[in-house]
């Protein structure tokens, strides 16, 4: 898989890295990178393959991704801002309904549609020197890529309305503080340590990684009852699988399990 704005690799077996590849506008999300999230987490969403986990990051030092790039913005008409926006969305909603687990490793600025990714993500690691910031207000619109509904989901509702509404910057050891990032790590020790956490998630059963991911995402939004159901739905798939029988098989040999996702 190429693509023209973003930069992939296999870093470790099963792991797949996906940088945003624009160093020079700071990773400032233009036509063409929707057009490549959409299609790289499309074609996931279609068929994982052997990735077992994604870890999402900025090429560069300086930024993860700035957000839109409004030199590309300037001069469009409200038709031609609709239809991009339109395209917007959909790649993030395949980033947000990709079945494989997305660790966002914000490794510098995450701004409007960058802070946008990162919520995106499963979960959040980020460099020290990071700084986060919904800036949409001060350009006249909102987040609309899921900023308005991800952010409060993870630092709560006021705390959210006060950052969205005054566009004001954090830093990553606020929104670590704030339950936003999980682990703030010195910027050069960023990619080792996601690398070790998404390492530890390729040695589980691929299927069932996948089936507790969607059964904590869609279980969360709903009552207790109806989430106990799709958990035990989500369950249920992974009893017909050769990775449950190897597991336990595994488990009882005193060995390391070797899934193969089947």
């Amino acid at each position: 898989m190429t693509y023209e704005t973003l930069r992939l690799d296999t870093p470790a077996p099963h792991i797949l890295r996906v940088a945003f590849n624009r160093p020079a506008v700071r990773n400032a999300l233009n036509t063409q990178m929707a057009r490549d999230v959409l299609a790289l987490f499309g074609g996931l969403i279609e068929d994982p393959a052997d990735h077992r986990c994604i870890i999402l990051t900025g090429d560069g030092d300086q930024a993860f991704c700035a957000g839109g790039d409004l030199k590309e913005r300037n001069g469009m008409t409200d038709a031609a801002w609709a239809a991009q926006h339109l395209l917007f969305e959909q790649a993030f909603y395949a980033l947000m309904d990709c079945p494989i687990p997305v660790i966002a490793a914000v490794n510098g600025a995450a701004f409007g549609g960058g802070a946008e990714f990162a919520l995106a993500c499963d979960f959040i690691h980020a460099a020290d020197s990071a700084r986060f910031a919904l800036t949409e207000t001060r350009l006249g619109i909102i987040p609309g890529c899921g900023g308005t509904q991800n952010l409060p989901r993870a630092v709560g509702v006021r705390r959210a309305k006060e950052l969205i509404l005054t566009g004001k910057p954090f830093s990553a050891a606020e929104a670590h503080d704030w339950g936003m990032v999980n682990t703030v790590w010195p910027a050069p020790d960023l990619m080792g340590g996601v690398l070790a956490v998404a390492a530890a998630i390729a040695a589980g059963g691929p299927i069932a990684v996948r089936q507790a991911k969607r059964a904590m995402t869609l279980g969360v939004e709903t009552d207790l009852k109806t989430g106990l159901a799709i958990e035990v739905e989500a369950y249920n798939r992974t009893i017909p699988t050769s990775d449950r029988r190897e597991g336990v098989a595994a488990f009882n040999d005193k060995r390391p399990a070797r899934f193969t996702g089947a």
